[in-house]
């Protein structure tokens, strides 16, 4: 498997466009996080580094090949004083297999207030995953190797009625990152599209049921570091037709929310062969 230095270091072929490598996986396809975290890593290359990412918005249009490199398109919006806008297209083979709007934004001061990160296990008390004979916790285990994780049992989440459906990770990376806190947001852009769709399934264990990353919209609210634990509570508020919304919010070990995600997913039946 690459290090996500690896997958983050693209390759400028051009002004304004760029070209990220291939990486293995067990997916029949490219990883949407890979996408993303590489197409957000071309547009801050042509951001000045006075603007930090404050959001993404990106639609998966087709299932990229694994086994080809994917070119990044960026299209310069606006750079306006306070606020920058990006588009970058994902191309492989000639064809658009993602796009995304990112914006930046330049620092300013205003009113503060985040929700309080729920009561969960601090990631030292739950059992390595390796322990855990669990098929979704294996599978993670091995295809992001370079990722460590701690899935909160459901006995030990603080859940409310109100939710259809939840489920808590701690993860972080395994090997020291660079300070670079930009490198830090790339990151986070790219392991936030792990285990989150598995959210929708929460409720339906026996179900067998295609999954895949339809849309993909993210927030960046205060520093972190992703090589420290990073809590991802994750609810499914509605799964219907095909589809599934999710979302997320991500908090630091001291309970800062350092992002938002939301996304739908699809987790249509597997049709009969």
């Amino acid at each position: 498997m690459a290090k996500i230095e690896e997958i983050l270091a693209l390759e400028q072929i051009e002004n304004d466009i760029f070209r990220g490598i291939a990486t293995e996986t067990l997916l029949p396809r490219t990883f949407g996080g890979q996408v993303a975290g590489q197409a957000l890593v071309s547009a801050v290359r042509t951001v000045d580094p006075g603007f930090g990412v404050h959001s993404l918005h990106g639609y998966f249009l087709r299932p990229g090949n694994p086994t080809m490199q994917i070119v990044y398109l960026v299209d310069r919006i606006r750079d306006g004083r306070s606020f920058c806008t990006r588009r970058v297209t994902a191309v492989q083979d000639g064809k658009a297999i993602f796009t995304m709007s990112a914006s930046f934004h330049g620092e300013d001061r205003g009113i503060e207030h985040q929700d309080t990160m729920p009561r969960v296990p601090m990631p030292e008390d739950l059992p390595d995953p390796d322990l855990v004979d669990d098929q979704t916790v294996r599978w993670a285990r091995i295809e992001w190797a370079e990722w460590e994780f701690r899935f909160v049992p459901p006995e030990q989440m603080d859940t409310s009625r109100r939710w259809a459906a939840q489920q808590q990770v701690w993860f972080r990376s395994r090997e020291a990152l660079p300070d670079d806190p930009v490198f830090h947001v790339c990151t986070l852009a790219y392991m936030s599209d792990m285990t989150l769709l598995g959210s929708a399934s929460v409720g339906h264990p026996d179900e067998k049921t295609q999954g895949a990353s339809l849309d993909h919209a993210m927030w960046f609210m205060r520093p972190f570091r992703a090589d420290d634990w990073l809590l991802y509570d994750q609810t499914s508020p509605s799964a219907g037709f095909g589809r599934a919304l999710t979302q997320g919010r991500i908090f630091d070990r001291n309970g800062n929310m350092v992002a938002a995600v939301v996304q739908e997913g699809l987790t249509r039946y597997l049709r009969d062969s």
